[in-house]
C-alpha cells in the first residue's frame, strides 16, 4: 500500500511540492482538487506533477464500494473500501438542519462493547487521517457537494472503531477538517464519541477542538456498565463524570451522555430515577438510544413504550435528554452490520 496524500496538511502539502521542484501555486491546485474529492489521477495539473504524485501515493485510498438507500427516510448507508482491501462503512443522514455523515475511524474495533457490531471481529488497524477525511471527501462529491456549498454540513465519529483509541490521527483529522482552506466545517458542527477513554479525555481537553463530546454510558452502575462495556473494567463512571467536567471547564460545551436502552439490562423506571441522580445539574443532555438488535448477540432493544417512559422520567426529574429517531433501519444502519455482512461474503473482510 502506497502512502495517501490527503494524510498531508496544506503546510505539508507545500513543502511536498517544493521538494518535487514544482512551482508554489501547484500545492494551492492539489489541495483543492483533492478536498472537492478528486482521484489523483484526476487532477487538473501536469501530467509530470500527477505520475509522481501516483508513483507514491495512492489514486483513490477511499472509495465508495455500493450505496444504499433507505426507503424509510432517504438515510444513506456506505459501504467504503479502502487501498489495502479492507472494508468501513458510514452513514448519511438527512435532517431539516442539514445532512450528517457518520465515519469510522478504525477497521473494526477492539473495544468489545456487547451491544456493537462493530467490534465483533476486534480491531485489524487504524485508519489514517486522509482515510477519515477520505470519507467525507468521498460522500460530498458523490452527492454534488462542494467546498462552498457542502452536502456534508456535520460529521459524527460514531462509526467502527473508538476515536480515541486511535488518538494522533484523529486529531490530525480534525485539524485537516477544520481547517479553513480546506472544508472549514466548525467544531460545533462536530460530534465524537467515546466509550470512556479517561486519559485521552483529558488530554483532548486541552486541544483546542471544542466539538460536541459524546461519552457512551448505558448504565448507572459500575457493575452493570461492566456486563456489556469491557472498558468500564478500567474507568469508573466517576471517573468519566470527572473528565467530562473537566471538558466543560476548559471549553465551555456541555457533554452528552448516549445511553443504549436494552431490555431487561437498564431501561426500566429505576434505572431512569437512578440516571437522573448521578446526572442531576450537570452540563449535560442525555441521547436515549433504543437499541439496534445485532443477529450474534442475544440483547433486545427495549419496547417504544418503555423508551419513552424512560424519557419521560428522566425529563420530570429536570434532566435535558431526547430519544433519537431511529434511522436507516431497513439498510442495516447500525454501525458494523454492513461490513459483518460483506465479511460472509469475504472470509478476510477485505475485497481483492
Amino acid at each position: 500500500m502506497k502512502e495517501i496524500l490527503q494524510d498531508l496538511s496544506r503546510e505539508e502539502l507545500n513543502t511536498l511540492i517544493e521538494q518535487l521542484g514544482e512551482k508554489k501555486f501547484r500545492a494551492g491546485q492539489v489541495y483543492l482538487g483533492l478536498m472537492q474529492g478528486k482521484k489523483l489521477s484526476e487532477l487538473n495539473v501536469p501530467a509530470s506533477l500527477r505520475a509522481a504524485l501516483l508513483a507514491r501515493f495512492e489514486d483513490e485510498p477511499v472509495r465508495i464500494l455500493e450505496t444504499f438507500v433507505s426507503q424509510e427516510d432517504g438515510t444513506k448507508k456506505y459501504l467504503f473500501a479502502l487501498a489495502d482491501g479492507n472494508l468501513i462503512e458510514g452513514v448519511l443522514m438527512k435532517y431539516k438542519y442539514g445532512n450528517t455523515q457518520c465515519v469510522s475511524t478504525q477497521v473494526g474495533c477492539r473495544m468489545g462493547c456487547k451491544f456493537c457490531a462493530s467490534t465483533l471481529g476486534g480491531r485489524l488497524r487504524d485508519l489514517t487521517s486522509g482515510e477519515i477525511l477520505g470519507q467525507i471527501l468521498a460522500v460530498n462529491r458523490s452527492e454534488g457537494g462542494t467546498l462552498k456549498d457542502r452536502a456534508v454540513t456535520n460529521v459524527v465519529l460514531m462509526g467502527s472503531g473508538e476515536p480515541f483509541d486511535n488518538y494522533d490521527n484523529v486529531i490530525k483529522f480534525l485539524r485537516h477538517l477544520t481547517a479553513e482552506e480546506g472544508i472549514d466545517l466548525s467544531a460545533r458542527n462536530i460530534s465524537l464519541s467515546t466509550c470512556g477513554l479517561v486519559p485521552e479525555m483529558r488530554r483532548f481537553a486541552e486541544e483546542g477542538i471544542p466539538l460536541n463530546l459524546t461519552v457512551s454510558l448505558h448504565a448507572v452502575t459500575d457493575e452493570e456498565r461492566a456486563r456489556t462495556m469491557p472498558i468500564a473494567k478500567r474507568y469508573k463512571i466517576s471517573e468519566i463524570l470527572e473528565a467530562c467536567a473537566n471538558y466543560f471547564e476548559r471549553t465551555g460545551r456541555r457533554y452528552i451522555f448516549e445511553y443504549t436502552l436494552i431490555s431487561g439490562e437498564n431501561a426500566d423506571e429505576a434505572h431512569a430515577l437512578a440516571l437522573a441522580k448521578l446526572l442531576k445539574g450537570r452540563p449535560c443532555h442525555v441521547n436515549l438510544i433504543r437499541l439496534n438488535a445485532v443477529k450474534e448477540r442475544s440483547l433486545r432493544a427495549a419496547e417504544e413504550q418503555d423508551a419513552k417512559k424512560f424519557l419521560e422520567v428522566l425529563e420530570k426529574q429536570g434532566i435535558s435528554a431526547t430519544l433519537r429517531r431511529s434511522m436507516g433501519s431497513d439498510i442495516g444502519g447500525a454501525c458494523g452490520q454492513l461490513r459483518a455482512q460483506y465479511s460472509q461474503i469475504f472470509p478476510d473482510g477485505k475485497i481483492s
